[in-house]
C-alpha cells in the first residue's frame, strides 16, 4: 500500500515512521527543495496546485492524507476524483476559516467563547460592546502557532491591532479565563468505528505548545469525548481529529480543531499502547483501530528553535529523543522528547528536567 501525504514536515514523517512497520510507502507533496520527511518516503517538489504532481499523487497512492490545514481545498475534491482522500474536504474547509468554525461549533451546540465577524474598525468597536475586554482580534484564516493574533484589552488597542492583521478578514473572540487548556484526540476509520485518547493538559508560551501531559481518568474525558463524536459524525470524519478545548471551572469550552495528527498528541508515539500516527494510517485504511490506553504516565516536551544535547535528555530516564532534521530556526519546531512514568510524581521530577533544558536551548 502507497499513502500519499500533502506536506513533507515532521508529521509527515511521524506518520511514515509509523507506517513503516505495517509495510506501508509514503510519497509527499510539498514545495520545499528540501523536507524533513523525505528521507522516509518519495518526495514530488512542487506547488500544491501544480495539476500534473497531483494527478501523479492520485494515481501511484492507494490513499491520499494531509499533515496540515492549510492545503487549498479544492485540491481535495481534484485528488479525490481518482483516489480516496482523508480527512474529508468538509473537515478542511471549516478548520481553515476560524468564523466557519466557531459557526460550526455554535449549529451543533457547543460552547465556545463570545465572537463576531468584523472586517472594519467601526465592527470591532459595535462587538466589543458586546464582548467586552479583554479580547482577542484573530485573522479568519492562515493562523498557527499564535501568528496572526493581536490580544485588545482597551479601545486604545483596537486600531493597531487591526492594523496588525494587515486588513485580513478577521473575527473577535473574548476571552475565557480559563483553569486548564486540555485537548482531545480521536480516531474515527472509514467503517465509522471511534476510539479516544486521553486528555492532554496542555501548556503555551507565545501562542506555541510547549508541554503536553496525558490526564487519565480525567473528570473531565466523558465530556470531552461527546463534543468531539458530535464534530466526528457531522463531518463523517475519517482519520484523526484533536479538539483543543478550554477547561472553565469544570465544563469544557471549544477552541479549534485541527484535522490532523496534533502537536498535543505526540506523547502517544512511546505513552500509548497504538501512537496517534499508526490510528491515523489504520483509519483511513480502514483497519482496525489499536487501543489507545496510556502506558503508564506520559508527557511530551517541544524543543523550540534548538535542542539541547542528545546526551543531556537521553540521560533523563524514560525519555525518549526525536529529531526532526530540521535546520534550527527562531520560533521554529525542531525537535521533541517523550517521557514515560509509573506515577505522576516521578513524571513531574522528569518533566522539571526536561523543561529547564528546553528553556535553556529555548530561540522562540
Amino acid at each position: 500500500m502507497i499513502i500519499g501525504v500533502l506536506g513533507a514536515g515532521q508529521l509527515a514523517r511521524m506518520l511514515a515512521l509509523a507506517g513503516k512497520p505495517l509495510g506501508l510507502q509514503f510519497i509527499f507533496l510539498d514545495p520545499a527543495p528540501e523536507s524533513c520527511a523525505a528521507e522516509v518516503g518519495e518526495h514530488l517538489q512542487g506547488a500544491y496546485t501544480d495539476r500534473a504532481l497531483l494527478a501523479q499523487l492520485a494515481q501511484r497512492c492507494d490513499v491520499v492524507t494531509y499533515e496540515f490545514e492549510n492545503v487549498p481545498v479544492e485540491i481535495i475534491d481534484l485528488i479525490a476524483e481518482q483516489t480516496p482522500v482523508y480527512p474529508p474536504a468538509k473537515a478542511l474547509a471549516v478548520a481553515q476559516d476560524r468564523l466557519l468554525e466557531k459557526n460550526f461549533f455554535r449549529d451543533l451546540g457547543i460552547a465556545t467563547a463570545p465572537y463576531a465577524a468584523v472586517n472594519s474598525l467601526a465592527e470591532l468597536e459595535r462587538a466589543i460592546s458586546d464582548i467586552g475586554w479583554p479580547a482577542i482580534l484573530k485573522t479568519r484564516t492562515l493562523g498557527y502557532d499564535g501568528k496572526g493574533q493581536a490580544l485588545t484589552r482597551s479601545s486604545e488597542d483596537l486600531a493597531g491591532a487591526l492594523e496588525q492583521l494587515q486588513g485580513a478578514p478577521a473575527i473577535v473572540e473574548g476571552f475565557v479565563a480559563f483553569q486548564r487548556e486540555v485537548s482531545i484526540i480521536a480516531a474515527r476509520s472509514v467503517s465509522g468505528a471511534i476510539v479516544y485518547y486521553p486528555l492532554s493538559e496542555n501548556q503555551h508560551r507565545n501562542g506555541i505548545l510547549r508541554l503536553a501531559k496525558s490526564s487519565a481518568n480525567d473528570p473531565l474525558q466523558s465530556e470531552a469525548e461527546v463534543i468531539i463524536t458530535r464534530l466526528l459524525e457531522a463531518l463523517d470524519y475519517v482519520g484523526i481529529l484533536a479538539l483543543e478545548l478550554f477547561d472553565l471551572n469544570g465544563h469544557l469550552v471549544a477552541n479549534e480543531f485541527a484535522p490532523r495528527v496534533h502537536n498535543s498528541g505526540h506523547w502517544t508515539i512511546e505513552g500509548s499502547e497504538t501512537s496517534q500516527f499508526e490510528n491515523h494510517l489504520r483509519a483511513i485504511l480502514d483497519q482496525p483501530l489499536g487501543d489507545t490506553a496510556t502506558r503508564g504516565f506520559a508527557a511530551m516536551q517541544n524543543f523550540i528553535g534548538g535542542t539541547p544535547s542528545l546526551a543531556e535528555v537521553l540521560a533523563i530516564p524514560k525519555a525518549h529523543m526525536h529529531l526532526y532534521n530540521k535546520a534550527p530556526r527562531k520560533g521554529r519546531k525542531v525537535a521533541h522528547a517523550t517521557l514515560r512514568a509509573d506515577n505522576p510524581e516521578e513524571l513531574a521530577e522528569q518533566v522539571a528536567v526536561l523543561k529547564h533544558l528546553a528553556d535553556q536551548s529555548d530561540d522562540s
